[in-house]
């Protein structure tokens, strides 16, 4: 039986460039080399593609080829740049390991429907709805999900801190995991909250605080076949819980810790996973994605955001959550490349 050819295209632009870097390499662990024949991508942050032996080491600044994935669908895979010339390798399947800007919002996703190479994870539709909240949050809501009450700033736009009930958060309405987010208490902090989520985002979210545990649900599967991983619980000492903030998150967050299973009631778990479901299908995901609610005190749950492709080092949420449930990296990779290939779980 002939090896799989996979590209793994990791690195991008986005500020979430080291935790993709980890996220290929903690992956790269738990391909089986008697399935698949493996092809590293590394996108610098300057932009260029490089095709590298691994993503381990200095790949960015000293190895690896000048590489493209063509658009053209008759290539069906890459173009390794070499001296005035170039060779052509052919893909069966791309493993997208990127997060945020370019890599979570459609952008790559188009080229690979242009090049017509199977690729893991959301569309480019969904994959745009889930990276900017607002959108999430409508088609939740026209689901039956409950949200946070919010309210979207353009880039012009002045806001009157008097018409806010505090605490408020205030985030880049399309950006990856907590950068340029803040928890606003009083409304002279208003001013600066805008300005650090614009250093990410022209448009900008405030939504209201919901008061009650943080928790996520790893989901797996298309249509109406998912899988759901076991509900973490994110246990906070203080503050508010700020995801690759730290400058060596491999040791754990200073304010936060995860619990997996999530110290919740049996009846809870199971509606945070079916809450978890029913956003996933409602808003167009397949593949793989991170489900992130709020489970207030009262047993209701109200989303909090969807990440499409969530975190795979060793330390992140969704490998953790699918582990507990019985299902390893290697296991969820075998799954994921069968759903590309097949559109079924295995």
């Amino acid at each position: 039986m002939d090896k799989l050819r996979i590209g793994i295209i990791f690195g991008g632009r986005s500020e979430e460039h080291p935790v993709s870097v980890k996220s290929a390499r903690e992956i790269a662990k738990h391909l089986d080399p008697e399935k698949y024949e493996p092809f590293f991508i590394g996108i610098t942050q300057s932009g260029a593609w490089r095709l590298c032996d691994s993503p381990d080491g200095d790949w960015e600044n000293s190895g690896g080829r000048p590489v493209i994935l063509s658009p053209d669908s008759s290539v069906h895979g890459l173009l390794v740049l070499e001296r005035g010339s170039f060779e052509t390798i052919r893909l069966d399947v791309v493993l997208p390991v990127l997060h945020g800007k370019l890599g979570e919002d459609g952008a790559i996703q188009g080229l690979f429907e242009l090049s017509r190479i199977p690729y893991a994870g959301c569309d480019i539709q969904s994959s745009a709805l889930c990276m900017d909240k607002s959108l999430t949050y409508v088609v939740a809501r026209n689901a039956g999900v409950a949200t946070p009450d919010f309210w979207t700033v353009t880039p012009n736009e002045s806001v009157d801190p008097d018409q806010l009930t505090y605490p408020v958060f205030v985030k880049p309405a399309r950006s990856g995991s907590s950068f340029g987010v803040s928890k606003v208490s009083h409304r002279e902090e208003l001013p600066g909250a805008l300005e650090s989520a614009r250093r990410y985002d022209s448009k900008v979210l405030i939504e209201e605080a919901v008061a009650g545990s943080e928790v996520g649900c790893a989901i797996l599967g298309n249509d109406l076949d998912l899988i759901a991983g076991e509900v973490d619980r994110v246990a906070l000492s203080h503050g508010f819980f700020r995801i690759h903030q730290e400058s060596t998150p491999e040791t754990g967050s200073e304010n936060s810790t995860f619990i997996v299973p999530a110290d919740i009631p049996a009846e809870a778990r199971s509606l945070v996973q079916e809450t978890a479901k029913t956003v996933y299908r409602a808003l167009g995901c397949r593949g793989l994605a991170r489900v992130d609610l709020f489970l207030k005190d009262d047993g209701t749950v109200v989303l909090n955001e969807v990440n499409t492709l969530p975190g795979m080092t060793s330390y992140s949420r969704y490998p953790r959550m699918m582990t507990a449930a019985g299902l390893p990296p290697s296991d969820v990779i075998d799954r994921l490349v069968a759903l590309t290939l097949t559109g079924k779980l295995r």
